[in-house]
């Protein structure tokens, strides 16, 4: 069996057995042929072929080629699980990836907008039905933590009459997350403008004036453009959204499990990263507010 046909056989598996996202399908696939390719000038024809040597001189490339400890992480993920597939389906015999580890990185934690910031940010006038669209958008990304993909995917049925959101996140998991006051009166001004934009039987929650279901390309350039407009000092983008709702949540209530139950997370580790950012907000508090934390004057100055 060719490389590009076990690779194609791997994908299918995981849309259609796994279940997983488009989106994640195609990373796997763009690691696996990142694998291909360092195969093919190595002249390895088979899976079978590749073996721990070559892993590793494949790994020291692409960390000389300048990718990320963590990406390079991502890429063995994505090679372990391939093989695993194929030791299922009895085309190799052996795991060539067993007990390589990627060069280590620092763990960046992710960018988020202070309440303030985020508050700016979702209170656009309602001037027109896109403005109005926008708000309810935005408002939605902050309440509720919802992914890019999540916010594109919400039909009119997910929203619950009792102020909550029906979310499926990855790997087809179904949660549901409670939407804030705010974002509940921006939505009703919404879907009372909706309607003059939807072809009859469309179920998306969000349309574009042509009455198709938002992208997350177009979500993107929304959330980007009104940052710019609200005076956001800083490029946004809608994850940003979503890690500033786990840190704010976060540091007002502490409780790391109802986080990690409402973003998705698979597991607490995942969520355990906003404990830093939540620290990071007490410290600076701390220096701020603390008479023996203030740095004293030199002597001799006044």
């Amino acid at each position: 069996m060719s490389l590009d046909t076990s690779i194609r056989q791997f994908q299918s598996y995981l849309s259609n057995e796994r279940r997983l996202s488009r989106l994640t399908v195609a990373n796997y696939g763009r690691d696996l042929e990142r694998l291909c390719d360092f195969c093919r000038r190595r002249g390895i024809t088979d899976w079978q072929g590749l073996d721990p040597a070559h892993l590793r001189l494949h790994v020291g490339q692409l960390h000389q080629g300048g990718l990320s400890g963590r990406s390079i992480q991502r890429h063995l993920s994505a090679v372990r699980s391939f093989y695993r597939y194929l030791l299922r389906e009895r085309v190799v015999t052996r795991d060539p990836a067993a007990g390589i580890g990627a060069p280590k990185s620092g763990r960046r934690l992710p960018k988020s907008l202070s309440a303030d910031e985020a508050t700016r940010l979702v209170e656009i006038a309602a001037s027109d039905e896109t403005a109005v669209r926008d708000r309810a958008l935005l408002e939605l990304l902050y309440s509720s933590g919802l992914r890019l993909a999540e916010v594109c995917a919400l039909n009119r049925d997910d929203l619950l009459a009792d102020g909550t959101v029906r979310v499926s996140g990855k790997g087809s998991k179904v949660r549901v997350v409670p939407v804030g006051k705010s974002a509940l009166a921006a939505l009703e001004k919404w879907f009372a403008e909706r309607s003059r934009w939807a072809a009859p039987g469309e179920t998306a929650v969000f349309l574009s004036p042509r009455g198709r279901r938002l992208s997350g390309r177009d979500v993107e350039r929304i959330v980007a453009h009104r940052a710019r407009a609200q005076g956001i000092g800083q490029p946004v983008h809608p994850h940003m959204l979503r890690h500033s709702f786990a840190s704010h949540v976060l540091e007002s209530s502490g409780d790391l499990r109802a986080v990690q139950e409402m973003l998705g997370h698979a597991s607490i580790a995942t969520t355990q990263v906003y404990t830093h950012l939540d620290f990071q907000h007490l410290a600076k508090v701390y220096d701020q507010a603390h008479p023996r934390a203030r740095k004293r004057k030199p002597s001799g100055t006044r």
